[in-house]
C-alpha cells in the first residue's frame, strides 16, 4: 500500500509535462524555499503572481496541508514550472513540494521511514551531480511527545543525509528546520531559552550537524542581526519584528566556492513565515 500510494504521487507529478521543453541546469541556480503554511492560503493572497515575478529555478515549500486533488497544478505547470508535491496522509498536515523550471534527472520521495513519510516531511530532486531537498522538521511546540519525535526525527534525518551524501556529494537542504540557532537568530533569545525551537539541545544538534561539513548559507555571507523568517500571529509579532530565523537553504561545503548571495525576504506575506533565497553556481 504505502509503494502504490508513493507511485500514485509520482505519476501525477508527471502526467502533464509532454508538452514541456526541457531546460538544462544553468551555472547560476536560484532556490528559494517557503513554508506556505498551506499552499490554498497562499494562492488566495497571491502566492501565484509573487512567483511568476520571483521566477526561482526551483523553489521548496514545506507545510502544503492538501493534496493533489486540492492543488491547481495546472497554473504551476502555466507558470513554466514541474512540480513534485509529497502531501502527508493526513489531510490539511504537513506536507512537502518541490517546484523546478529544469526536469529533474530523478525525484524521491521520502526517506523510506514510514513515521516520518507519512507526514510527508522529505522530498529529493536530482540535477546532474546536484542534489536538492525539500524538508520539514517537526515542530516540538504542542508538547513533550511531539518535542520527543521532534529529536528523533533530528537524529535520524542526521543519520539519512550522511549516508545520502556518500551516493550524492552535492546537497542543498532546503526547507523550515523549525531551530533556531544562534542568540541572533531569535528576537528574545533570554526569555525563549526553553521553547520548543530554540532548546540547548536543539541548538547543540545544529552546531554538531554543521560541523560535519554543511553551511548556513544565509549567516555564512550575513552578519547582521534581526533578519527573521517566522513571525507569531499573535501580539503584532511581525509588525514590530519579532521573529525567528528558523528557515535555511543548508549547502555541502563543497559547493561553497559556487555561493553567490542569500537574502530573506521578509516582505513577502503569503504566510506567516517568509521566502529565504540562495543563488549558486554550480
Amino acid at each position: 500500500m504505502f509503494l502504490i500510494d508513493k507511485l500514485n504521487r509520482l505519476h501525477l507529478s508527471f502526467q502533464h509535462f509532454s508538452y514541456f521543453r526541457k531546460i538544462k541546469l544553468q551555472e547560476n541556480m536560484k532556490i528559494i524555499s517557503y513554508n506556505v503554511n498551506g499552499i490554498r492560503a497562499a494562492i488566495n493572497r497571491g502566492f501565484l503572481d509573487w512567483l511568476q515575478a520571483a521566477a526561482p529555478d526551483v523553489i521548496c515549500l514545506q507545510e502544503i496541508k492538501a493534496q493533489h486533488d486540492q492543488i491547481p497544478l495546472m497554473d504551476f505547470e502555466a507558470l513554466g514550472y514541474y512540480h513534485f508535491w509529497y502531501p502527508a496522509q493526513k489531510k490539511g498536515y504537513s506536507g512537502v513540494a518541490l517546484l523546478s523550471r529544469i526536469q529533474p534527472d530523478k525525484v524521491v520521495f521520502g526517506m523510506g521511514i514510514p513515521e516520518y513519510d507519512n507526514e510527508g516531511r522529505f522530498l529529493r530532486a536530482d540535477f546532474g551531480d546536484v542534489s536538492v531537498v525539500s524538508a520539514y522538521h517537526p515542530s516540538g511546540s504542542s508538547g513533550d511527545e511531539r518535542q520527543g519525535f521532534k529529536m528523533k526525527w533530528l537524529n535520524d534525518f542526521d543519520r539519512y543525509v550522511q549516508k545520502l551524501r556518500q551516493e550524492r556529494p552535492k546537497l542543498i537542504l532546503s526547507g523550515d528546520y523549525n531551530i533556531c540557532h544562534q542568540a541572533i537568530d531569535i528576537h528574545d533569545p533570554i526569555r525563549n531559552a526553553t521553547v520548543s525551537g530554540f532548546l540547548p539541545e536543539e541548538r547543540e544538534w545544529m552546531s554538531q550537524f554543521l560541523a560535519k561539513g554543511y553551511i548556513d548559507t544565509f549567516r555564512h555571507l550575513v552578519k547582521e542581526p534581526h533578519n527573521y523568517s517566522w513571525w507569531s500571529y499573535r501580539a503584532n509579532a511581525r509588525v514590530n519584528n519579532k521573529g525567528w530565523r528558523i528557515d535555511y537553504n543548508m549547502i555541502t561545503e563543497n559547493l561553497l566556492p559556487g555561493l553567490k548571495s542569500a537574502a530573506i525576504f521578509g516582505d513577502i506575506v503569503h504566510s506567516d513565515h517568509c521566502p529565504v533565497f540562495v543563488e549558486l553556481d554550480v
